[in-house]
């Protein structure tokens, strides 16, 4: 099989205080070792650059992760301007909890797509992204199915230990 050359993810954030969520992303990346970028890009304070990242992203990337919380546009007006697979994710900020967020970048027009997470499930934005990237990629694609496998197991044996709990 032939090797071939992997992008990195992107990974951006409208403020630095989404990185406390985001950073959940970059770790499962680097689990999968899936190089990445992290960045800030707000759609509102810096929609110029918004829009620079997101028409040459193709150039670097191969999927953008983007979270955001409260009107979280920046998911949406990143996919509005690449091609690439946009990942949002909705960050818990105001006192709606995310639910903001999350049908902000949920309820995208039909033609500019943005694939959504749960409200503040960085990681599986992270596991998306390396889905995506293991259609081309049979070693990614069998450390995911070995992730997988362990994934099971632990619920197996969570199983069999709350199985003896409850005899009685």
């Amino acid at each position: 099989m032939k090797r071939i050359r992997q992008k990195p993810v992107a990974i951006i954030m409208g403020s630095s205080s989404d990185y406390r969520i985001m950073r959940e992303a970059q770790q499962v990346l680097k689990d999968f070792k899936i190089k990445c970028d992290v960045e800030v890009v707000s759609a509102h304070r810096t929609p110029d650059r918004m829009v620079d990242f997101a028409k040459k992203a193709h150039e670097r990337y191969s999927v953008i992760i983007a979270g955001a919380g409260g009107a979280a546009h920046l998911p949406g007006m990143v996919a509005s301007f690449t091609r690439l697979p946009v990942i949002g994710v909705p960050v818990t900020v105001t006192k709606l909890k995310g639910l903001d967020a999350l049908l902000s970048i949920a309820q995208m027009p039909t033609g500019v797509p943005v694939a959504t997470v749960a409200v503040d499930n960085a990681a599986n934005a992270g596991l998306l992204a390396a889905r995506i990237l293991a259609v081309e990629n049979e070693n990614l694609s069998e450390r995911l199915e070995r992730h997988a496998r362990k994934l099971k197991n632990k619920v197996l044996a969570m199983n069999r230990k709350i199985k003896t709990r409850g005899r009685g």
